[in-house]
């Protein structure tokens, strides 16, 4: 089936199903499963080298997988390419604007792309323009604008043909956090307007905890997918992080000694750990190559690492 779905009813925004893709000998994707309902902000996080910008890519119909299927607004991508682009925007990493142009010249270019022209077109400009707050940018060459301003451009470029959901690579790159709190509080009010589904790839962690769910991929693989506090709570009530030159022997003392399941690092041992001042004491009389103890609640890091053994900056291949 290329598309399916009956009318009136809305399907998942994206299905795939046993997703594989393969770059030479490098196998980039295994098997991945993920399904996405409509209306839904989800984040798929992970370090570089983890497979979601080529997960992206396979979305957006930019490239093929060599097995598995992704339907994305009810559509084929590999068989119904043209039908998932009507249901889609899209904001890649790379800035696709001509700096050389005015912001309303990408814009009514951007719209002949997809045959919008005339009135219709003024029309859906002016109201973008006015909704991402560039009504004073409209004449502006795209170059002398702010690395937040050029975002909205392309948010509005992407937006013309009113898609049904937006898919955004790394959104916040090169902004500063002024322009990423702008850019969350827009995306927050869209959803709210008009029941878009959102889609991003993210390696910033307090970007991808703003997300209804969040997908953690390492190694080509989807390593678990669900709610931020659900899968903090899967992390524990607290933290035990500690700094030392003797991470195995640390490590060993809180597996035997007091029954955790610690992660050894370089320079560090982390640990969930229920009452975790009482381990950091019995630890700090016991081992005085512990340096220094600091607990907290968990963050997404933690949900990584615990999941995966590594840390989120590191390379996942």
């Amino acid at each position: 089936m290329i598309c399916e779905g009956a009318a009136g009813i809305r399907m998942n925004a994206i299905v795939a199903r046993g997703i594989v893709k393969k770059f030479g000998g490098l196998t980039v994707l295994h098997g991945l499963d993920l399904e996405i309902p409509p209306g839904e902000l989800f984040a798929l996080l992970g370090p570089n080298g983890s497979g979601k910008t080529t997960l992206f890519r396979i979305l957006t119909t930019l490239i093929a997988p060599d097995a598995g299927t992704a339907m994305v607004g009810g559509c084929d991508a590999v068989r119904a390419p043209d039908s998932v682009r009507a249901k889609i925007g899209v904001v890649f990493q790379s800035p696709s604007l001509d700096g050389k142009l005015t912001v309303r010249e990408n814009l009514v270019y951007g719209g002949a792309l997809y045959g919008m022209h005339g009135a219709p077109l003024k029309a859906r400009i002016a109201e973008l323009v006015g909704a991402l707050r560039l009504e004073d940018k409209i004449g502006s060459l795209v170059e002398t604008l702010s690395g937040g301003q050029q975002r909205r451009v392309e948010i509005a470029k992407c937006l013309l043909t009113r898609p049904e959901i937006l898919l955004l690579d790394e959104p916040s790159t090169g902004l500063d956090p002024t322009a990423r709190m702008d850019l969350w509080a827009l995306l927050g009010n869209l959803r709210a307007a008009h029941g878009m589904t959102v889609v991003f790839t993210s390696h910033l962690m307090d970007e991808s905890a703003r997300a209804d769910r969040v997908g953690i991929m390492c190694g080509g693989r989807l390593v678990c997918a669900g709610p931020p506090s659900a899968l903090l709570a899967e992390a524990g009530p607290e933290i035990l992080r500690v700094a030392t030159g003797d991470p195995g022997g640390v490590a060993e003392f809180l597996k035997n000694e007091c029954g955790l399941f610690p992660h050894a690092l370089e320079g560090e041992v982390r640990a969930s750990a229920a009452g975790a001042h009482a381990v950091a004491a019995r630890l700090a009389s016991a081992k005085p190559e512990a340096e220094s103890t600091m607990i907290s609640k968990p963050t997404l890091e933690d949900v990584f690492l615990f999941k995966t053994g590594k840390r989120l900056n590191e390379s996942a291949e």
